[in-house]
């Protein structure tokens, strides 16, 4: 034995095959509890009055014969409207129960029903179209007029109109006391007339809402299929099928949409569980566009069949195979809100097969129907469980965004926080670059002059020299902190000053200064424009002049500034100082050639090329020009450098 085992990659087949079938067992006998459970629940009656009160026996005229019944009873017909059935019974009443009022309390009939008293009518349902409704347990209620009533006997006579698509049904008769009889008649009224419409208010309100949803998730198209289904609820809510003042086209688009809305429902079924929508999925809406067809173009009998052969079974067969799906969903995934949607599948396909048995009239009922209600509460609980996972996701991106702002605003507190050292670095830095230039321009140009004093006064030459060398080192200190004023990027400012210094250097020359602008703006603004660009272009400027004046013997310096455009159409500075002297011959580097002065035009050079300047130098017999051509945006550092 080595000690270690084998652990297998994945569980064995047979190990998954067991546990399949645990969930689907276990999921199977919760949905067998459940149905179970809405069984014993259906099979329990209504709230009822004292039976003191109930008229059972009755002699029932119906087809040209009468014989006698015992409420509750169904009648034989589907369609009775010429001839109804006639239900013929008696109370009896004494002056002793005049105290109060009485009436008559039919608690579920099928589908309308005319209540006479002694010969004189006193209700016909088909004028209330709530009452019309064979899905609807409405219950009715009458006042009898104390005049129509007499010690003893007293006669009442149903009539039961049937239209269909069921047969006739008339429950127990209560009459008695209007005050023992009205709370039972509420009590049913709240259950199946009120709340019906409530929960088809809440179907419609849950519709709104999905479609809001949809139409802020398109690539969800679940939202939108559920919306419909309940609003297709709600049309068949508000309106009445297969009532006596319906026509028959607009009954058999109502009735269409009973198995319509099922299949919407198992559609989104299908989509909100990631089935993928096929072509053949338009097939499910077949059942209830025939239903729809035999409406529109078929008599009130062939719709009244279609409907309860086709439209019915229909809307079991998708609440089955809603189940199923669902089922499926339910093993694989174990979640406790499909789960829960499963059980709410099952109580709807419990009370539609309970209502089945019922129409079928296999099972003995009070026909009493709850699978609408069971529906419309089914779908209000999806819709509703709906909008909290839409409205808990809204709260989820409102956490995540408030989590969000607070990481951005901590992340803009640390960049801030960086970007000041960042600052401080680059501001140390800049101050570094600018101590050295000055300390290199002060070394430079400064330092030279003084050292020519020192080494004069050494020698004992006499003062001119040395006075010339002290106001050369003067000049350039003037040049040094003329470059650091602060001229915005306008270079004609700075220009202006050194005007000044070379007017007053070439007038011991008798040397004329013309100095000329032959653009009206003179030369760009250059916002990155700095002090060590600034000296570079005066320096060579002063080099210029001091080569036209010591070495030229000119009588005139002309000084040209205008702006022109380079290749690319950007405008850019030119500055030319030409003077009217002796000119000079150029080597092939641009230099003088076999003389000192060379080293001074090289050094014009490298100062233009250190601010990305062009410099052109022109000399012949008729004097010498230097031009120089400012780039249109000056580098950062030093361009000679690149």
């Amino acid at each position: 034995m080595s000690g270690f085992a084998v652990i297998p990659v994945g569980p064995p087949r047979r190990w998954r095959l067991r546990v399949s079938t645990f969930r689907t067992v276990r999921y199977v006998v919760l949905q067998l509890l459940i149905a179970i459970a809405c069984v014993f629940l259906l099979r329990q009656p209504p709230p009822e009055p004292p039976t003191r009160y109930a008229l059972t026996e009755f002699s029932l005229k119906e087809n040209g014969a009468t014989h006698a019944v015992t409420l509750p009873h169904f009648t034989s017909s589907r369609f009775s409207m010429n001839d109804p059935p006639l239900y013929s019974g008696q109370f009896r009443w004494s002056e002793d129960d005049a105290k109060e009022a009485w009436s008559v309390f039919l608690p579920r009939f099928t589908n309308g029903a005319a209540v006479a008293v002694n010969g004189i009518a006193l209700l016909d349902s088909r004028r209330d179209a709530a009452a019309n409704r064979p899905d609807r347990a409405t219950p009715e209620l009458v006042v009898i007029p104390a005049s129509l009533l007499h010690n003893g006997a007293n006669d009442i006579t149903i009539r039961l109109f049937v239209w269909g698509p069921i047969t006739g049904f008339l429950d127990r008769v209560y009459v008695g006391p209007d005050d023992a009889l009205r709370p039972y008649y509420d009590l049913r009224t709240l259950i199946f007339v009120t709340m019906p419409v409530v929960l088809a208010a809440w179907q419609a309100i849950l519709a709104v809402i999905l479609s809001i949803m949809w139409a802020m998730r398109r690539h969800e198209p679940a939202y939108s299929v559920l919306a419909a289904a309940m609003a297709l609820g709600t049309v068949q809510a508000f309106v009445p099928t297969l009532g006596p003042p319906q026509s028959g086209h607009l009954a058999g688009i109502l009735l269409a949409s009973a198995p319509i809305e099922a299949g919407l429902v198992l559609i989104f079924a299908l989509l909100f569980f990631g089935w993928k929508w096929s072509r053949a999925g338009w097939l499910i809406f077949l059942p209830g566009l025939i239903v729809a067809a035999v409406g529109l173009f078929g008599d009130r009998a062939q719709l009244r069949e279609i409907f309860l052969f086709v439209g019915t079974p229909t809307v079991g067969l998708y609440v089955l195979l809603l189940a199923l799906a669902v089922m499926q969903v339910a093993i694989r995934r174990q979640n406790f809100a499909t789960v829960i949607f499963g059980c709410a599948v099952t109580i709807v396909l419990t009370c539609w097969i309970h209502d089945l048995l019922s129409v079928l009239e296999i099972v003995p009922d009070r026909r009493l129907f709850f699978s609408r209600l069971s529906y419309s509460s089914m779908l209000i609980a999806i819709g509703g469980a709906l909008t909290w996972r839409f409205a808990r996701a809204l709260n989820q991106i409102d956490g995540f965004a408030g989590r969000l702002v607070v990481r951005v605003r901590e992340a803009e507190e640390k960049l801030k926080e960086s970007f000041a050292r960042e600052q401080e670095r680059e501001r140390a830095a800049a101050l570094a670059r600018e101590r050295a230039r000055l300390m290199r321009d002060l070394h430079d140009g400064l330092g030279g002059q003084l050292v020519s004093i020192v080494a004069l006064s050494e020698r004992g030459e006499s003062s001119a020299p040395i006075g010339e060398a002290a106001r050369a080192a003067l000049k350039d200190l003037r040049l040094v902190i003329d470059s650091m004023d602060d001229i915005g990027g306008d270079l004609m400012l700075a220009l202006g000053s050194w005007r000044e210094r070379a007017v007053a250097q070439l007038r011991p020359h008798h040397i004329l200064l013309d100095w000329r602008t032959t653009s009206a703006q003179g030369l760009p603004v250059h916002p990155e424009l700095r002090p060590w660009h600034v000296i570079q272009i005066l320096r060579l400027l002063d080099e210029a002049l001091t080569n036209a004046a010591k070495h030229a013997g000119a009588m005139r310096i002309l000084v040209s500034i205008e702006t022109v455009t380079d290749g690319a159409g950007h405008p850019c500075g030119c500055i030319s100082v030409e003077d009217d002297g002796r000119g000079f011959s150029l080597a092939d580097d641009g230099t003088a050639a076999g003389q000192r002065s060379g080293r001074g035009l090289r050094n014009m050079k490298n100062r233009a090329a250190r601010c990305g300047a062009e410099l052109e130098l022109v000399s012949g017999a008729a004097g010498t020009r230097v031009r120089l051509k400012l780039p249109y945006r000056f580098p950062d550092g030093d361009a000679s450098a690149s």
